[in-house]
């Protein structure tokens, strides 16, 4: 078997810097189990009775009954579309079984990462429908008889799995209040039909390394206790170093390198595609860094797609002291099976950002949309309300931004890249 070298041994930093990106996913990931798993199961109680313990409940499913905000900021990049329904896996003393209710006409997925953010299964509309059903996960060394009643049967590649669920939801009190009796149906129970729930030590608190880079000290336990549990993809080999001077220099390298790095214009008119991955991210190792670092949990493109603009038609980093318009023409806005939004974030953080109108993104679903008379769709990204009849998306002011428009469940054009994207122009 041919093995892709993540890193040549010119020197011992190059050997680092290669180590760092190669495992850099893996502590994103730990970090993001750390700061999204709960302290607190409903019958069970606390994971430990001292708040500043690490243990946490894994197996268990939490939720968000609301729509993401600037306040939140665990995640980077986070969606403003749906809520959330969130559970960490750990299958080392057996498979899991997720239930999910008939959740009618709704879009939802529940997407399966594994440690190395690989999105490698999901469930829900697009891929096994919307009625109520049952889901056995189990991990590589499994051999036990599936239940009559398992309507999916998933093979992880590993012990750790970070399931992501979303529900769409309009932002009404009477939706809000639907969408929440179906999220509290979904539950992850055993084989007999106990309670999966487990503690397990995240051995940090989810905010080292959300904004500079961890220890040395810290980042080598995390990397290499998920190493032991989530064996180096297929086809990689990973050269970890034994030199913590080195990883001192390599880990605030990689980690500013990965934030600052420009992406690729790949589809035109200052649009990029940061995350095009399927089911696997094969040999694009330092795109999976970038996009653990800030994208982490989001969904391969036949699911989702999120092209990406940092600049606009003239090459021109978005800034919120300029205005600018998305014109998409008469029947010419994206094709989905589902919906699309176009959502706003500071470049610094890569945050949502506060605006006195609250809105955090706009589309296909925005109540009072207008189009203009010859059916072309515009929209306006500026710091100050441009007015009435317009199509408003607010910008942070006097700060760099830049927007992603989702795809759920994208079209054709799409996903073989024809589509055309229209640029951002500065007015």
């Amino acid at each position: 078997m041919n093995h892709l070298v993540l890193s040549l041994p010119t020197t011992d930093d190059t050997m680092a810097h290669a180590a760092v990106v190669h495992t850099l996913p893996l502590f994103e990931m730990m970090r993001m189990r750390a700061a999204t798993t709960a302290r607190r199961h409903p019958t069970l109680g606390f994971a430990a009775v001292d708040r500043d313990s690490r243990l946490r409940w894994v197996n268990q499913f939490t939720h968000t009954h609301r729509r993401l905000g600037p306040d939140d900021r665990e995640v980077v990049s986070p969606n403003n579309d749906t809520v959330f329904s969130n559970a960490w896996l750990d299958l080392s003393e057996g498979p899991v079984l997720i239930d999910s209710p008939d959740m009618g006409e709704r879009y939802w997925t529940l997407g399966l990462l594994d440690a190395w953010t690989n999105p490698f299964a999901y469930v829900g509309r697009r891929t096994t429908g919307n009625r109520r059903q049952r889901t056995l996960v189990h991990g590589p060394d499994w051999r036990g008889e599936v239940p009559a009643d398992v309507s999916n049967v998933i093979a992880a590649p590993g012990l750790d799995v970070w399931v992501i669920g979303r529900v769409l939801v309009d932002d009404t009190t009477a939706d809000l209040e639907q969408v929440r009796a179906l999220q509290t149906q979904i539950t992850a129970r055993r084989l007999d039909g106990s309670d999966a729930a487990m503690r397990v030590d995240t051995r940090l608190d989810g905010r080292a390394g959300a904004t500079t880079a961890p220890s040395v000290a810290l980042y080598r336990a995390i990397v290499e206790d998920a190493l032991a549990r989530n064996p180096v993809p297929e086809g990689e080999r990973l050269r970890w170093p034994d030199n913590d001077a080195e990883l001192a220099v390599a880990l605030p390298r990689v980690f500013e390198e990965l934030r600052e790095k420009e992406q690729p214009h790949a589809l035109g008119g200052g649009w990029a595609l940061p995350v095009a991955v399927r089911k696997h991210w094969g040999k694009e190792v330092l795109t999976r860094a970038r996009v653990a670092r800030n994208f982490i949990g989001a969904l391969g493109i036949e699911e989702a797609m999120y092209p990406t603009a940092e600049v606009d038609a003239d090459g021109q980093a978005l800034h919120g002291s300029n205005a600018y318009e998305l014109r998409f023409a008469p029947d010419g806005g994206p094709r989905v099976g589902a919906f699309w939004s176009l959502t706003m974030y500071r470049r610094s953080d890569c945050l949502l950002v506060a605006n006195p109108i609250h809105r955090h993104s706009i589309g296909d679903r925005t109540p009072g949309l207008r189009r203009e008379a010859d059916g072309s769709l515009v929209i306006r990204l500026q710091a100050d309300d441009p007015g009435p009849g317009g199509n408003w998306l607010p910008t942070p002011p006097g700060e760099r931004f830049f927007v992603v428009l989702r795809l759920y469940q994208p079209q054709r054009d799409h996903l073989d890249f024809h589509y055309a994207y229209p640029p951002l122009r500065r007015l």
